[in-house]
């Protein structure tokens, strides 16, 4: 099967069997150790993964948010451990602040794509919705490209540059015979990606997940909740649920919904409603890419409160 096709391909199936184990490092692959912090919540499931990477001299990944006791239990980990690297795969503030602090504690140097930025810039009066989330004080030491490596004793971490859930969001894959990738918020077991304008962009997470489905990986460690054990498949599943959101959004506009939130009460009424300004963000998301594509239009730039209406001869 091609890159292109999802024929008879299903939706991807979550997975909300988690044990967090806050506090507690927990061994998730062969010299590798997971730490949730317990920042629990709507967009973080039971909170946010970070990775240790090797024995003696090892890489952090993600060391997560400003968090007394996370930063107490990572040290109490790293303990008689020499840490070289710290990887931040992206610059919300669930991810990358306590890196900071990390490496003035450890001397570490600090990895990245680059600091934060938006996928787009803001238009004549839009404000960023996700503004307060982001970590604009991150500055990485080394900015990484797509497939270059750091590497310590006896492990490398490759980046693979993944935009779409933020501008600069970043995998890493651990070289060797295992096939892991740290997934970050790219590709999570438990729920689909948050894909919000200005700060994310769909046309670029679709991207994203083909630039993976190109690889042979065989294990996905995220940034929130358990492992992905099947990811290609699983990426073909979040390709199918992407483009079926895409042909909903598509129809509400073919249907006579203009206005998102229209959108939203039909596309997203059985999703919690809690996450309904996300789900509008998404729907958003689609339809930037739909008005770029030429299958929509509006009047001004794609916005919020934006009118939607069918591209003539569509």
């Amino acid at each position: 099967m091609t890159a292109g096709s999802d024929t008879g391909r299903e939706a991807p199936q979550f997975d909300l069997e988690f044990k967090p184990a806050h506090g507690e490092a927990v061994p998730v692959a062969p010299r590798v150790q997971r730490i949730t912090v317990n920042n629990p919540g709507p967009f973080t499931f039971h909170g946010t993964n970070s990775y240790i990477v090797g024995d003696r001299s090892v890489a952090v990944i993600d060391p997560g948010p400003e968090d007394e006791a996370h930063f107490a239990a990572l040290m109490r980990a790293l303990a008689g451990r020499e840490v070289t690297h710290i990887a931040v795969s992206h610059t919300h503030r669930d991810h990358s602040p306590l890196a900071r602090r990390l490496k003035a504690e450890t001397g570490a140097i600090i990895v990245a794509e680059g600091p934060h930025r938006a996928a787009r810039p803001l238009h004549a009066g839009e404000s960023n919705p996700f503004a307060e989330s982001a970590d604009v004080d991150f500055v990485p030491d080394i900015a990484l490209g797509h497939g270059e490596s750091v590497a310590g004793d006896g492990w490398a971490l490759t980046a693979l540059l993944t935009p779409g859930h933020t501008a600069n969001h970043a995998a890493f894959a651990l070289g060797g015979p295992d096939g892991i990738v740290f997934s970050a918020d790219h590709v999570m077991a438990w729920a689909t990606t948050i894909v919000a304008p200005p700060d994310g962009a769909m046309a670029d997470y679709m991207a994203s997940l083909d630039r993976l489905l190109e690889r042979d990986d065989r294990l996905y460690l995220p940034g929130h909740g358990g492992p992905v054990t099947e990811p290609a498949a699983f990426l073909r599943g979040l390709r199918t649920h992407r483009r079926m959101r895409e042909r909903a959004v598509r129809e509400r506009v073919r249907a006579g919904d203009r206005l998102i939130a229209d959108m939203v009460k039909v596309i997203y009424r059985e999703t919690d409603p809690r996450l309904h300004g996300a789900a509008a963000l998404s729907v958003l998301a689609h339809l930037e890419d739909l008005v770029a594509r030429g299958e929509v239009v509006t009047d001004g730039p794609p916005a919020l409160k934006g009118l939607y209406f069918p591209a003539p001869g569509l």
